[in-house]
């Protein structure tokens, strides 16, 4: 891997920023700008021949600056080497489309606009591809809140699909996901049930 690490350096000298292999795979960051002349050379390249591309998908860190990576997964059948790029930005700086370079980045790339709000240059049709008409907010946000913003469900008596706020009927709770059999030596809630349950036995 440190040997394609090299080679994909060589050969995008004024794209690349830096390389890394993370168990046993490849990462590449690359400058926002370059997205497109990076995956055309990791295409066509004969050494790195990264036909397929897998997936786009976005990560969000929003205490950074540029809180959001757009990673791609390409895959060489040929090679047999798997290489994720990624381009970091933010919520107003469009990443460049690589509808251009792989026609199934389309897709993908509106899904990370539906569910992240990433804006891509360029892009033939960047709508939302999940969520409903008229959705609020993007739900992997992690500023999104937990309840989402409304309520979808059928109205048997309207015979229709009906839109309204939220309304919890009971407060979040915390919930304890230690194994019973490894958890604390506290009383959970019942615990006391069982022992009164062996106290009126005896």
């Amino acid at each position: 891997m440190q040997e394609l690490a090299a080679h994909i350096e060589a050969g995008l000298p004024d794209a690349v920023l830096r390389t890394e292999v993370v168990r046993g795979e490849l990462i590449v960051w690359v400058k926002r700008d370059s997205a497109v002349a990076a995956a055309t050379f990791l295409r066509d390249d004969a050494t790195c021949d990264f036909k397929m591309l897998l997936d786009v998908c976005g990560v969000d860190y929003p205490e950074r600056e540029a809180r959001f990576e757009v990673v791609y997964h390409l895959l060489s059948h040929r090679q047999n080497h798997r290489v994720r790029l990624k381009i970091a930005t933010d919520e107003d700086t469009p990443v460049p489309s690589l509808n251009a370079v792989f026609s199934s980045a389309g897709w993908f790339e509106r899904e990370a606009y539906d569910l992240y709000g990433i804006l891509f240059s360029d892009h033939p049709d960047l709508r939302r591809i999940l969520t409903d008409y008229g959705f609020e907010g993007h739900p992997l946000r992690k500023d999104f809140p937990l309840t989402g913003h409304v309520e979808v469900r059928y109205d048997d008596e309207q015979k229709r699909v009906v839109y309204e706020p939220v309304n919890l009927t009971q407060d979040f709770r915390t919930f304890d996901f230690l194994s019973p059999w490894e958890g604390p030596d506290r009383l959970l809630p019942g615990d006391e049930k069982a022992a009164q349950g062996e106290e009126a036995e005896g």
